[in-house]
């Protein structure tokens, strides 16, 4: 064909100007061509060059991005521009082809040469944007100008020449021109704002706060319209993923609108701005303020689900236009040449192209391609709104914590239970709300949509499959009620196994010696039992959601084509019913949902109703007090101080301590004026509920001095204390802290922080999850003298040398467990340290043993705190300490017993005095005896060196499961970790499908494949039923559908009949057998998962209790018991839906593509490169999206964690006044754990954006296809429209097989976890000799020979005994002492077998205890452990849990141990309760039940581990005698830690290293002057 511009048609001169030139049609389309030229021959020039001299244009910093004004609008123009300029090219074309004769270039060409340059415009403006040189600009405002001049004049032609806006050509010009207008209106707003051209002075822009800051990686909204939509900017991080793993300095910090709180701040605006002056009291509403705050964002995300919406009903329309007109296409095209010719060119009519196929085909596209990314813009706007909402409520929640009033914690109105739960529960249910809560006001419309456009296409009985849908949907909600409900039940059922599990795992030692192990976890098998039904409710409601939510669609089809069919007496035509199908697919989708928002919304209200409780309960009162006796200007001044602090977000908070090095010393007055430092005068407080807890209090507390409180148990000391700090209500009387001598109030302004901070050692020592020595500096700067004169002062350093890393180890819940004593000690030093005038200690000394005690009081409290001149409280119950003290408050019932010197005391109060020093005589001796040489505090040290040497060991040897995973963790050669990220963990998945069982595995792959192909095979017979209909009335006219073609030839409707009634009953039958197997596959999956959930949990709990004791020392309960609690959980109740999920969306995919391709082959072509794409992006997002889960996790778990510190240790932040820095941090751990949030859903929105216009990209493949294979004949339209309906599930699909693929990763290492565990060996119960071989009553005398006796730990590690040998007589008692270390208590779990004795033997009346299966051999012999283990229940429960003896010897025992009296006065007496660990009973009583515990089992043999320590003088004294005559005819084995307990032995074993030293009667041994024993002796007298 011949080609020119204007093209020649016969006998019309083109290029004539007769009639004037612009009258000349090709002359105006040549006028059109020359704005874009200029464009391109300007801005070319320019790109390349700055492209060429910037070649860091990519690496550009984030820093200098700017957005002019106008910026969204501008790109939303050009991007309708570009399409407009598309329609104008493809109608060029039509209209030249449908011309014939010379190709006509002028019609289309300059719409080409508009695309370019519109693209180009887009390009450059991008570059100067992120350059900021907005003077270039000049060059598109000139071409916006140009274009809108050349468009009009062509528009005023066309006008003039009558051409309407019934010609396609006219609108499209029309359309242009209102484009470049509204281009020119933007690039003239650009000029007014920033004033870069024309004006004097042009206006100096800053980017963004934000983008100044490098630290801030989260771009979303900074970055241009396109790159937002697609989330262009996560590229690097997506892809960098797989190289390195994404960590937290990876991801950056929040932007600052994102930040707690800066949403905080707005939140607490609308909260507060609702409490009026009429009604102060009135509880102002929490939606109203959440609205206020986020309402906006709210409105936007929800208009763009509405657009989204609409647009998503383009497809099914488009498919029954393509259906349609696929015949049509060729009649029509030669109908109409000669109608509309205007400048001797052809005119398309503008109906026409909606009749055109390719068209159609391409606005599917273009459609789909737009509802998808208005639907992640609009799930992304509510995330991040989500996401900022539950930043602000956590600090809502945290500054209410700060102010809770103590009594509200301690009378248990406000548990900490509930704390957390408002913290992990309530607000993430608010934040889910808000997720979701667009969907409610947007489903309504979607329903009432699609159900309008059904009846637009097949009439009533559209209605009759509509009503099914909506009938069904009530019981959808029905269902998902009740799997709330089971869920709360599960939940309260796992608690409680959990809390079993632990104590289990707590006393596990106890357990194994005494052979209890069966019995405690039978108990919680049971539980797991209860659990388990439970779960299985779920699994049946879960699974019957998922049928419904399977089967609906086909219920609906199947009512409304058989009603058709009844109705109409025929099949549908293919256009209606495909399009039908499409619709209700789309139908389903929200009314499932539905019922899941709806629920949502109950929760939210429930979540609201909570925190409105708690934001309104009792607050700690205002402590003016405090601060000087009314100083009320340093009110203010704090308050103001608070406010300052959190507002300016730019410089960290730290705390300006004055410098440690001249402690600022008080100026001490002549002593006439009275010097106090606290006053209390006649006060009584309460902790609330108004019983007075301290009555008519009068005291002083003078400065500078040390003031003791005495007094027995629970008479008000340590309340008395908090009463001073505030902490607990006064109903009566007045709390006076002094002012501060003036001359000291010059000193700095924030010397008012330091000042009435109080430095405050609570009774129950409380720790922060951070290093030792975070915990002792608090907050303060680090100063090395005061560090270590600190530290020496609480003999810390012996300990801090045993942890892994120094005083840089983590403890508390995430690090190592420290004992009570190390606790109490810590916290002691951290009130020393804080360089505070007032220290207040809540017996610091009730954790420690003398010698400790001793050193803290000497060092710590006389030398450190006296030297400073600080004024020190201390309460104790030490009253040989009392001659230390300056000033003696001794109190009793809640009331002042006497005040004042201990000389006072003396001369005026004698029976107290008496009474006092009967009792310090009792502790003197026990002073005396007590500078033993093996402390409990060495003790405490031993349990942490051994757990360290284990865990030491352990890493040294690492067995291949550990090395994997250690491989697994630091990886650094990057083509290594490139392969393994990426790969599936199939052996884990096999693993967990394997413990389901392989029946079900079978049961479940065969269901759904069947499941699967039946439902395709409705969707075919479908197609066929309603393209034989076509093909059949083809003869008479090509749509077949009027009734009078149908009437005039009775052979097609005999036809018509014989094929409905063929077809009818086959597509009925297909239906029922689709839902019944639904019902089948969403059944198995979740039974499989019950199945493999159950014997997991069942192997585990089995493995780990018959584990030998080294396993617990090595591994750290924290991980054991995560494998119960979360992995568990993941195991029980996430793998099964995430499984189905999975399957059911790749089968679905599959299948669609599999009926794409038998309909039209020629598709495999284009799947190669989408399969290809495709392959990509999961490969890189499952990565990342790994990466991102584990981030939000790590970063979750500090948060909660700070929560619940916080709240126990209100007392201890509110004294030393360190609110503001608790409040700092909490914000950062939010701001740090929403970011990871965030991240982690910009990649879920990158994947689904990336996986939409995948799918997007199948439709148009498989439309075009389709289009272009019916040319030759090849699909019926019944099956045209079957493929482009499944062409549209799978872009629904495609990216939930992704996001499923990376959840099932993540909880798969559930199961890899649990599995690392099951290989763990099990202790050898079995034995070489029978049960029954072994006597009745063994052992009857007690003998015990030991022979050549070598034991260790571990194969792997030294032996702790070598080569002992020794002989006990029946019926002796023995001692055995030595150095820590020496290998005393590995002796003792030697005749237990509970470690690896690997040569020699033991023997106990004539048989060798290796031989005896462990059962046996542990529970005939009894022991008594150091540190009592009591597990919650009754107190029978404890002293006889296999219930074998009778009441009469339980009591026999209690009095052996001094507990009957107390017993008894218990209510239920043996059937009392015992919390769990024995809270409820003091550490002394604790030790007294292990004693009966033991003395309930009567063997012959009664091994005592030093089970002394925590008991006070007067009842070891009579434990001695008792042991004696209780055990007269026993054999007992003490190791003693006091040598004095066992002066009275018959045989005393001294060991050193292992080995055995001395071997005699103690007064042998006391005899040898430099013996080992003696020197011990000598030291302990």
């Amino acid at each position: 064909m011949a080609c020119s511009f204007c093209g020649d048609s016969e006998g019309i001169n083109a290029y004539s100007v007769t009639n004037g030139v612009l009258n000349n049609g090709c002359f105006v389309d040549a006028l059109n061509l020359v704005p874009h030229v200029f464009l391109l021959f300007i801005t070319f020039p320019i790109l390349f060059i700055g492209w060429g001299s910037q070649s860091s244009k990519v690496q550009i910093h984030h820093n200098t991005w700017l957005h002019f004004p106008g910026h969204n609008l501008r790109w939303i123009l050009t991007f309708s521009l570009l399409f407009v300029h598309v329609c104008e090219f493809a109608e060029g074309i039509v209209s030249s082809k449908i011309m014939g004769g010379y190709d006509h270039l002028h019609l289309y060409m300059p719409a080409f040469m508009g695309f370019v340059a519109a693209t180009t415009s887009v390009v450059y403006y991008h570059n100067i944007e992120t350059s900021n040189f907005p003077k270039l600009l000049l060059v598109l405002f000139i071409y916006w100008v140009l274009a809108f001049i050349t468009k009009s004049i062509k528009l005023w032609k066309y006008a003039e020449h009558k051409v309407g806006p019934q010609q396609l050509r006219f609108c499209i010009t029309a359309l242009l021109v209102v484009l470049y207008a509204l281009l020119m209106a933007v690039e003239i707003n650009v000029i007014r704002v920033r004033k870069y051209v024309f004006f004097a002075n042009p206006q100096k822009v800053k980017p963004p706060e934000d983008l100044q800051d490098l630290g801030v990686r989260f771009l979303q909204p900074f970055v241009n319209l396109l790159s937002k939509a697609t989330y262009w900017w996560m590229n690097p991080l997506i892809i960098g993923a797989h190289r390195r793993p994404i960590e937290l300095k990876k991801i950056g910090k929040l932007p600052i609108a994102m930040r707690a709180l800066t949403n905080y701040l707005r939140l607490k605006d609308a909260y507060e701005d609702q409490r009026t002056a009429e009604d102060p009291d009135r509880a102002p509403s929490i939606w109203r303020s959440m609205y206020r705050a986020f309402g906006r964002p709210i409105l936007l995300s929800s208009t763009f689900r509405y657009l989204a919406d609409l647009l998503g009903f383009a497809g099914p329309l488009c498919i029954s236009g393509i259906v349609k007109y696929l015949n049509a296409d060729e009649d029509s095209a030669a109908a109409d040449k000669t109608t509309q010719i205007y400048f001797g060119v052809h005119f398309m009519s503008s109906t026409k192209l909606l009749q055109n196929t390719s068209v159609l085909a391409v606005l599917l596209f273009l459609a789909l391609i737009l509802q998808r990314t208005f639907l992640q813009a609009s799930y992304y706007v509510t995330i991040e709104t989500g996401i900022n909402l539950r930043g602000a409520l956590l600090a809502m929640i945290y500054n209410k914590i700060l102010r809770l009033s103590t009594s509200n914690m301690s009378m248990g109105e406000m548990t900490l239970g509930q704390i957390n739960n408002l913290v992990a529960i309530e607000t993430n249910q608010l934040m889910w709300f808000l997720f979701l809560c667009p969907n409610l006001w947007a489903m309504p419309v979607q329903i009432v949509m699609g159900v309008i456009l059904l009846y637009y296409l097949l009439g009533a009985s559209s209605l009759v499959g509509a009503a099914v849908i909506v009938l069904l949907a009530p019981i959808q909600y029905l269902i998902a009620t009740k799997l709330a409900d089971t869920q709360k039940n599960t939940l309260e059922h796992s608690t409680d196994r959990l809390k079993k599990t632990t104590e289990i795992l707590k006393g596990i030692k106890l357990l194994k010696l005494y052979a209890w192990e069966n019995i405690f976890c039978d108990k919680v098998e049971e539980t797991r039992g209860k659990e388990l039904t439970s779960l299985k409710t779920f699994a049946f409601y879960t699974s019957l959601s998922i049928f419904m939510n399977a089967a609906i669609p086909i219920a609906a089809v199947l009512a409304t084509f058989v009603m058709y069919d009844f109705i109409n007496k025929s099949g549908p035509s293919p256009s209606e019913a495909f399009a039908a199908l499409a619709l209700f697919h789309i139908l389903v989708t929200p009314l499932f949902l539905l019922s899941t928002v709806v629920r949502f919304a109950v929760k939210a209200l429930i979540s609201v109703q909570k925190l409105g409780e708690f934001l309104q309960s009792d607050e700690i009162g205002d402590d003016s007090w405090r601060n000087g006796d009314m100083s009320v200007s340093m009110q203010a001044g704090k308050k103001h101080l608070g406010l300052t602090k959190a507002i300016n977000r730019k410089q960290p908070m730290r705390y300006q301590m004055d410098n440690y090095e001249q402690p600022t010393r008080r100026q001490m007055r002549p002593t006439e004026t009275e010097d106090v430092a606290v006053k209390v005068s006649n006060g009584c407080f309460t902790w609330g509920s108004n019983l007075s807890t301290l009555s008519d209090i009068n005291i002083r507390i003078p400065t500078g001095q040390l003031t003791m409180i005495v007094g027995q148990v629970g008479c008000g000391k340590s309340s008395l204390l908090l009463a001073m700090l505030g902490e607990m209500q006064a109903i009566d009387g007045r709390v006076y802290w002094s002012k501060l001598p003036d001359c000291e109030m010059v000193h700095e302004g924030n010397i008012s922080k330091n000042r009435y901070s109080v430095a405050y050692a609570a009774q129950k020592s409380w720790l922060l999850n951070a290093t030792v020595e975070e915990n002792i500096t608090f907050g303060s700067p680090f100063n090395k003298q005061r560090y270590k004169a600190v530290i020496d002062a609480c003999s810390l350093q012996p300990d801090i040398d045993l942890l892994p890393f120094g005083d840089q180890t983590e403890i508390g819940e995430r690090g190592i467990n420290l004992s009570g004593g190390q606790g109490q000690r810590i916290c002691v030093a951290r009130a020393l340290y804080q360089n505070t005038n007032i220290v207040f200690l809540d017996d610091p000394f009730s954790a420690l043993d003398i010698h400790l005690s001793d050193h803290l009081m000497q060092e710590g409290i006389l030398k450190f705190l006296q030297d400073d001149k600080r004024t020190v409280v201390l309460v104790t119950h030490k009253l040989q300490y009392l001659i230390h003290a300056d000033w003696i408050i001794a109190m009793k019932d809640g009331s002042i017993l006497r005040e004042g010197t201990l000389k006072d005391i003396q001369t005026h109060d004698v029976q107290l005095y008496d009474h006092w020093k009967t009792l310090m005589n009792r502790q003197d001796q026990e002073l005396e005896k007590d500078i033993q040489q093996d402390s409990q505090t060495t003790l405490e040290r031993k349990t942490l060196r051994r757990a360290f040497y284990s865990r030491e060991a352990k890493n040294q040897i690492d067995d291949e499961d550990e090395e994997e995973e250690v491989e697994e963790e630091d990886d650094d050669n990057l083509s290594m970790t490139t392969n393994r990220r990426s790969k599936i963990p199939w052996k884990v998945c096999w693993c967990y499908l394997s413990s389901g069982g392989f029946f079900m595995v079978f049961l479940m792959v065969s269901s759904k494949l069947l499941k699967h192909s039946v439902i395709v095979a409705i969707d075919y017979c479908l197609a066929l039923w309603t393209s034989s209909k076509i093909s059949v009335s083809n003869g008479t006219v090509p749509n077949g559908t009027s009734l009078a073609d149908i009437s005039s030839s009775n052979t097609t409707l005999t036809n018509d009949n014989k094929n409905d009634s063929y077809y009818l009953p086959v597509f009925i039958i297909l239906c029922a057998a689709g839902i019944t197997l639904c019902l089948i596959t969403s059944l198995t999956v979740e039974f499989l998962g019950l199945s493999a959930a159950t014997n997991l949990h069942h192997n585990l709990l089995n493995k780990i209790i018959h584990a030998p004791i080294r396993f617990f020392d090595i591994t750290p309960l924290g991980q054991i018991l995560n494998r119960f609690s979360a992995d568990t959980n993941i195991i029980d109740q996430h793998i099964p839906p995430t499984l189905e999920s999975l399957t059911r969306s790749t089968l679905l995919c599959l299948s669609a593509i599999g009926v794409i391709c038998s309909i039209t082959p020629i598709f495999l072509i284009a799947l190669i490169p989408l399969a290809a794409a495709f392959y990509f992006i999961q490969k890189y997002f499952r990565v990342a999206s790994k990466d991102l889960q584990d981030l939000d996790d790590s970063t979750q778990l500090p948060l909660l964690c700070h929560f619940s510190e916080t709240a126990e240790g209100l007392t201890t932040i509110r004294a030393f006044r360190h609110e503001a820095r608790f409040k700092q941090r909490m914000l950062e751990l939010t701001d740090t754990n929403n970011t990871a949030y965030l991240f982690l859903s910009a990649a879920n929105r990158w994947l689904e954006v990336r996986t939409d216009y995948l799918g997007a990209v199948i439709v148009l493949a498989a439309a075009g296809a389709s289009i272009w294979s019916f040319r030759f004949g090849l699909p019926s339209g019944g099956l045209v429209g079957l493929g482009l309906t499944y062409a549209l599930t799978v872009t629904n699909y495609l990216n939930w097989v992704v996001r499923n693929l990376a959840d099932l990763e993540v909880q798969m290492s559930a199961v890899k976890k649990v599995n690392s565990f099951l290989s763990t060996e099990s202790e050898n119960y079995e034995g070489s000799m029978d049960t029954s071989q072994v006597p009745e009553n063994w052992p009857q005398d007690g003998e015990i020979k030991i022979q050549d006796l070598c034991v260790r730990y571990d194969p792997m590690l030294k032996p702790v005994l070598k080569h002992v040998n020794a002989y006990i007589e029946p019926g002796q008692k023995v001692g055995i002492c030595g150095r820590t270390g020496s290998g005393k208590s590995s002796l003792s779990l030697a005749f237990f077998n509970m470690v690896d004795i690997f040569e020699g033997k033991i023997i106990i009346d004539g048989i060798d205890i290796c031989k005896l299966p462990l059962p046996t051999l542990r529970s005939r012999l009894s022991i008594i452990l150091q540190d009592p283990v009591l597990f919650s229940g009754s107190i029978r429960f404890n002293l006889d849990p296999e219930r074998t003896c009778t009441d009469d010897r339980l009591w026999e025992a209690l009095e052996i141990a001094q507990l009957k009296n107390m017993v008894k006065a218990l209510p239920g007496g043996l059937d009392a309760v015992v919390t769990e660990g024995g809270e409820n009973f003091s550490v002394g009583q604790r030790q007294l039940f292990c004693l009966a515990r033991a003395f309930v089992r009567k063997s012959s043999i009664l091994i005592m581990d030093e089970a002394t320590a925590s008991i006070d003088m007067a009842t070891e004294n009579i434990l001695q005698k008792v042991v004696m005559t209780a055990f007269a005819d026993r054999t007992v084995v003490t190791i003693a830690h006091r040598v004095h307990t066992i002066l009275t032995a018959d045989l005393v074993i001294v060991m050193k290293r292992g080995n055995i030293l001395e071997y005699d009667k103690p007064e042998t041994l006391l005899e040898q002057e430099d013996g080992m024993f003696a020197s011990f002796v000598k030291a302990d007298m």
